[in-house]
């Protein structure tokens, strides 16, 4: 274990290779399964992609935008 957290970052640096080039499509895109269409959720409020699935209460499933902070579900 490191003695700090600058060794642990100067270890974790050294074993990272960093690339200057873009991800390829099928880096950027996570495989999903045939016939399944992957849905992009945007905010009602601002239209920002930028949102977040979250527990809503009783148990339901609430979305957050992390751009604006509008909520709904």
């Amino acid at each position: 274990m490191p003695a700090s957290i600058m060794e642990e970052a100067d270890r974790l640096l050294g074993v990272t290779a960093i690339s200057a080039e873009p991800p390829t499509l099928s880096e950027a895109v996570p495989e999903v399964s045939p016939g399944v269409t992957p849905l992009r959720l945007n905010c009602p409020s601002c239209g920002s992609s930028h949102v977040a699935q979250m527990l809503g209460d009783n148990g339901g499933i609430s979305y957050v935008c992390t751009a604006c902070g509008h909520s709904w579900s």
